[in-house]
């Protein structure tokens, strides 16, 4: 059903009203009206409005993850460049974000929950990928480490919240500062020589 032109028309119609309206004042009738649908129409694709806003941001965000994705199975890659990627596309999922929110006419409290599904959605769907590259690299002797589930949402969770900057508010050099001892910590868990893993703070 995502590939569905009408799925994607429910999608562009909430997007639009997002532009003027705040999402508690949007109805599901107002969602199928700017659709050019009827209201059942809209129930077959999607059990209610939260889920309607859950698929936009899914869609809206994609393409990094899609990328990190596509690069991240590619196993004669080195799972440290790999892991570079996941940055990357954390950054550019959080910059998409960050401008999607800064042109929206949107009410804070409705800012703050699109924010929260937006770094669930984030997190949730980098954390496989990592995890994997992380066995990877403990399989081929480059990692050491036990909990690599563990390992992977604590990296992503540093990387979503300071590159996100709304959280907790940081300047530029306390953002590269965070980075760069996240990077410290990799290299001590994982076993690695001491300024080894510096690559992955230049993006």
């Amino acid at each position: 059903m995502p590939n569905s032109p009408k799925y994607d028309k429910i999608l562009n119609a909430l997007q639009e009203l997002l532009a003027s309206k705040d999402m508690k004042t949007i109805s599901i009738s107002e969602i199928a009206q700017a659709a050019g649908m009827g209201k059942g129409s809209i129930y077959y694709y999607f059990p209610s409005k939260d889920s309607i806003l859950e698929a936009l941001i899914e869609r809206t965000y994609e393409k990094p993850l899609k990328t990190a994705t596509t690069l991240a199975d590619q196993k004669d890659i080195s799972p440290f460049t790999r892991l570079a990627m996941i940055f990357q596309a954390c950054r550019n999922s959080s910059s998409e974000f960050l401008k999607q929110k800064d042109s929206s006419s949107t009410g804070a409290q409705e800012q703050a929950y699109i924010h929260q599904k937006f770094l669930y959605h984030l997190i949730a769907g980098l954390k496989p990928t990592l995890s994997e590259i992380i066995r990877q690299g403990i399989a081929e002797g480059q990692i050491h480490f036990d909990y690599p589930d563990a390992l992977a949402e604590i990296v992503l969770i540093v990387l979503t919240v300071k590159l996100d900057n709304t959280i907790l508010p940081s300047s530029q050099e306390e953002i590269e500062g965070t980075i760069k001892g996240l990077v410290a910590l990799l290299e001590k868990g994982t076993e690695n020589p001491v300024g080894s893993l510096n690559f992955l703070t230049v993006f």
